[in-house]
């Protein structure tokens, strides 16, 4: 079986490889085509690969491209983690949104609408390849921001396009653990989009064991969410939000931690993982030490600013392991061999949430066979979570239709329409502040 790796020179694409290297079973990827425009990070991930399938006879092969169709042509599955822009353009997308006192943060408020802006339309792009090059493939989308690219892709691929993110993953890990159960035996009500979603429920052989965990204040702080928003507002919400939700619920104190830092997520992440593509240049670097390191700094300051904000302290070892390429394997699993499970993906509504129409990508709990993902029926969310939902599904579309039309005039009403905007002359404000530092924002006119 081949997989295509799109951002194959990405910083964490050895997380996907070393998934795949502890996989066995008949039917497995024995392939692995790594595609980036990039030739110097693509030999530099190539490099890491290569040190982890060390002694290995089994380890899929792999091999380096930067031609899109040649990449694309007899892939079974199709993994896209592009960044258009690079991490230059996400602390750019930091640094308008700071400078007009809003959110930039990569997949939230004013820099997740600019990053959609630019990233839409190569991921259109991609998803047009796709259906001509490799019809039978699946793609598997972890470009962000996921729901919003999820959904452009469908358009073209319909259902054979699946989002995944690691963050309800993580949430559902720690909700079982604090409980004592295993997360392996547990069904986690999880509802929202991506990155705007709640755990309604966490059932054990039938009983739903969340109440227990709401009703204990120091239960309710002993773990990362709980840290993060406080029991009380848990409590209050009778739920348990994804961390991203932070960004709305204390979305002031948010931004000035932001405006505080000696730099910001995207710029830090920019000169980390530089240092680090520089040190691969050198003949005689160590890759897989080197990465190792990175990833181990990248992962501890995850979120840094938020927890700094809510004084929730460091990071536990436990949730420093991301966990998207887990799901990645998963969903391959369950596609290619018929492996029957149950997976919490960004699909096509199909009547799951009432108040969204069926084409509205949706993270929720799925049942996946060789058919694909197909989203399992769900409660209807509360007042206050429908309202969310609905406002932030409402400025995806006008970011789709932004970047479809090229309408300038489009892009400032997604902006303008945004909960975490609160002006119509801010969302001007940011469109000509990006349009200036990004060239990829030319066709909005």
């Amino acid at each position: 079986m081949r997989l295509t790796i799109l951002g194959g020179g990405g910083f964490r694409v050895p997380l996907v490889y070393g998934a795949l290297l502890g996989d066995r079973a008949e039917g497995r990827v024995t392939r692995v085509v790594l595609h980036d425009l990039d030739a110097g990070r693509l030999s530099a991930v190539a490099r890491v690969l290569a040190e982890q399938a060390a002694g290995d006879p089994d380890a899929p092969e792999v091999t380096v491209t930067t031609d899109l169709d040649e990449a694309l042509r007899g892939a079974d599955f199709v993994f896209s983690a592009i960044r258009v822009g690079g991490l230059e353009g996400r602390a750019a997308d930091e640094r308008v949104a700071l400078a007009q006192d809003v959110l930039g943060q990569e997949t939230v408020g004013a820099g997740g609408i600019a990053y959609g802006l630019r990233t839409v339309p190569v991921a259109v792009d991609v998803a047009r390849r796709v259906a001509r090059l490799a019809p039978d493939a699946w793609v598997i989308n972890f470009t962000n921001p996921a729901g919003l690219v999820t959904e452009a892709m469908s358009r073209h691929l319909g259902d054979r396009v699946i989002g995944i993110c690691d963050s309800p993953v993580g949430l559902g890990r720690r909700i079982a653990k604090v409980l004592g159960a295993n997360p392996r035996e547990a069904w986690i009500d999880y509802v929202g989009l991506n990155h705007l979603g709640w755990v309604r429920g966490l059932r054990v052989a039938g009983r739903d064991e969340l109440p227990r965990l709401l009703a204990d204040p120091a239960l309710l702080g002993s773990f990362e969410e709980g840290r993060l928003f406080g029991p009380q507002w848990l409590q209050s919400l009778g739920a348990v939000p994804n961390e991203y939700l932070h960004y709305y619920y204390f979305n002031r104190e948010t931004v000035r931690a932001y405006q505080r830092a000696e730099k910001t997520r995207g710029a830090f992440l920019r000169d980390q993982q530089a240092g680090f593509y520089e040190e691969m240049t050198r003949p005689d670097a160590a890759a897989l030490t080197a990465w190792e390191r990175t990833r181990a700094e990248r992962e501890a300051t995850y979120m840094a600013e938020n927890r700094d904000a809510a004084g929730a302290g460091e990071r536990e070892e436990d949730d420093l392991s991301g966990g998207y390429e887990k799901v990645a394997l998963a969903l391959m699993r369950a596609i290619a061999r018929d492996e029957r499970t149950t997976l919490i993906l960004n699909v096509r509504n199909r009547g799951t949430l009432g108040v969204l129409d069926a084409e509205a990508v949706v993270e929720v709990p799925c049942l996946v066979d060789a058919n694909g993902a197909h989203p399992v029926a769900a409660a209807p969310l509360p007042g206050h979570a429908t309202g969310l939902v609905c406002a932030v599904k409402a400025v995806e579309r006008e970011v789709l239709s932004a970047a479809e039309s090229g309408s300038r005039a489009t892009a400032v009403k997604a902006f303008a329409l945004h909960p975490l905007v609160d002006s119509v002359a801010v969302a001007r404000a940011l469109v000509d502040g990006y349009t200036a530092v990004h060239p990829g924002l030319a066709y909005l006119t």
